[in-house]
């Protein structure tokens, strides 16, 4: 794009549709993203309106057609009464941004909603979280391995048992031998002093 340092000049190309920008001429870099746009309040108010008139317009429509025997007063009644629900419909649908435009399904989202005392239901199961279940599922399988385990049913369980065989064979050879050398110290001291005593009384 030209430089465009005479005002002249910029007049003539936003004329002819360019946009220049003077601004960060020499500099590196730059603010990168969208300007953002915000709504004005008269602008939401137009808007929250005309969808009230156009759901009332519907509402009228299906009324309409279903008949219009009964009761006029009833019949006001029960259209200010979805009047007011419609309301409150539409003020929870209204979100911030884009929200409202777009259905998002994230089960991370749910709407809290408000309940009375006397709706609340305290004996009900309590509604854990993916953590807490985790953690019980965790210890659940820790109880049920070290009952499998002192009953000797793991493989861990059967290689200590394994183990232990082992270690109890070679204690026994051990005491076997230490008997063994016992008796043989034993002997040969007792024929040592049979030997000595032989040749004492010669």
């Amino acid at each position: 794009m030209p430089k465009a340092c005479n005002p002249a000049v910029r007049l003539a190309l936003a004329g002819i549709g360019l946009v220049v920008q003077l601004a960060h001429e020499g500099r590196k870099g730059g603010h990168k993203g969208r300007v953002r746009q915000y709504t004005s309040p008269e602008e939401i108010d137009a808007q929250l309106q005309a969808e009230k008139q156009k759901a009332n317009e519907e509402e009228e429509q299906e009324e309409g057609g279903d008949g219009a025997s009964g009761d006029p007063k009833k019949e006001k009644k029960s259209l200010d009464s979805d009047e007011s629900e419609d309301e409150d419909d539409d003020y929870q649908q209204k979100r911030k941004g884009v929200e409202g435009l777009i259905d998002i399904e994230n089960p991370n989202r749910v709407a809290q909603t408000t309940k009375k005392v006397t709706q609340l239901d305290l004996d009900g199961p309590k509604e854990l979280s993916r953590r807490e279940r985790e953690e019980i599922e965790k210890q659940k399988a820790k109880e049920r391995y070290m009952k499998m385990h002192l009953a000797g049913k793991t493989e861990q369980a059967k290689a200590d048992l394994a183990r232990l065989a082992i270690i109890r064979k070679q204690r026994e050879e051990a005491a076997r031998k230490k008997e063994e050398e016992r008796k043989a110290k034993d002997d040969a001291t007792l024929s040592g002093k049979r030997m000595q005593s032989l040749s004492l009384n010669k």
